[in-house]
């Protein structure tokens, strides 16, 4: 809340152009929000600074979520259910593994059930690492919680995805980024090197002030082949492949505003039904396309004058949508279309009328930092990342 506050008074001083793109709400028919963190009630509901949603996907009727919490609070996983608009299930991380801070990998889905994975990344300077949590969402919404352990001895997950056609998991961790992969059948784990920064790197991150929160890659993602794409140091995006168990460096780099490479990494990626692979540049808040054939990469700009594009996910008929911005500024969802461009939607406003409290609250979304899409398409959903975080959902457009 104090957060809210805070951006309302920076929206104040900021010049009237600014100020009346902040102030451009997104609305449309259908949206609402769905009350996941205001203590008010008896209703299930999830506890203040344990409710940051950082990864966010789709069971049938339930979305999955996994939270980030304060520092010495356990993180969440929870279950909403779309047709209801409330909760179904809560289930803190702590009663499963211990010392964790962060779900914020966002969520892989097995090749069969409602089996999903996700990683975590530990509290800092507690000595614990990591871990691969495995959890399976029942017909009722309620979860079941696997702890898979760490991949990387007392190292965090800080990125991670899951090709279930060889039931391997691939990831980076925190803080030394290097890359794994672990097989869940044989319980085969590799540990490789390549994606350290070299000692030149570092003292180039050190004189921007950046930590390895700041420049490790934020996600993964894997092509039509198999091989495995994330960022590494300095602006570089590199391809895993397991065939080979060889990495490569693409000669294109990620896009970036001139005398700022060093901040550039990957801050989210999206692939769409026809095998489309979107990425963004958190360091500037820009969005490309990867050809996984060619091996290049075409720059398709910014949709809004702010950096960050934390998250982003798929629409109809080769829609994309995504979220710019971020503290200190305001949240802009954000469509493009490969034929239609970018279009600014403005500040995501939406109405909150869970069933049995009519309160009626227009809830607005000021930082999000998670998106998923249901399982039939027909809806966006997107996770808050603040003390008090609400689910927030709109209607995907069917635009030609």
């Amino acid at each position: 809340m104090y957060n809210r506050i805070i951006y309302s008074l920076i929206a104040l001083f900021f010049v009237p152009a600014i100020a009346s793109a902040q102030y451009t709400f997104f609305n449309p028919k259908g949206s609402f929000a769905v009350e996941a963190s205001l203590e008010n009630t008896d209703e299930l509901r999830m506890p203040i600074y344990q409710n940051a949603m950082s990864s966010l996907t789709v069971s049938g009727d339930f979305i999955l979520g996994g939270t980030t919490a304060e520092k010495g609070l356990s993180p969440l996983f929870f279950t909403s259910s779309l047709a209801q608009r409330k909760l179904a299930a809560i289930k803190p991380l702590e009663d499963f593994a211990k010392g964790q801070l962060s779900i914020g990998t966002g969520f892989s889905k097995a090749k069969s059930g409602n089996v999903f994975y996700a990683g975590t990344m530990p509290q800092p300077e507690s000595g614990f690492g990591g871990h691969i949590i495995e959890l399976l969402v029942n017909p009722q919404g309620q979860i079941a919680v696997k702890d898979l352990g760490e991949p990387v001895s007392g190292e965090g997950i800080f990125a991670m995805t899951f090709n279930p056609d060889k039931n391997e998991f691939y990831g980076i961790v925190h803080p030394s980024g290097k890359f794994f992969s672990f097989n869940l059948k044989t319980g085969k784990k590799q540990i490789y090197d390549q994606t350290i920064p070299s000692e030149n790197d570092l003292d180039t991150y050190h004189s921007f002030a950046l930590e390895p929160k700041d420049y490790l890659g934020r996600a993964l993602v894997i092509d039509q082949q198999g091989r495995i794409y994330g960022s590494r140091a300095i602006n570089k995006l590199f391809c895993f492949d397991p065939a080979t168990q060889s990495f490569s460096v693409l000669k294109d780099e990620l896009p970036f505003v001139w005398g700022r490479e060093a901040m550039g990494r990957i801050d989210s990626w999206a692939k769409m039904p026809d095998g489309t692979i979107y990425g963004s540049n958190a360091a500037d808040g820009q969005l490309f396309r990867l050809d996984p054939l060619k091996q290049t990469i075409v720059n398709l700009g910014k949709p809004i004058m702010m950096p960050r594009i934390m998250a982003m996910t798929p629409g109809k008929n080769g829609m994309l949508y995504g979220v710019a911005g971020a503290s200190p500024g305001y949240a802009h969802l954000f469509s493009y279309h490969p034929q239609k461009g970018f279009r600014d939607l403005g500040n995501p406003e939406f109405r909150m009328i869970t069933p049995g409290l009519e309160q009626g609250i227009n809830w607005r979304g000021f930082q999000i930092a998670s998106m998923a899409t249901s399982q039939n398409g027909n809806y966006i959903i997107m996770g808050e990342n603040e003390s008090l975080s609400q689910l927030m959902v709109f209607p995907a457009e069917d635009l030609p």
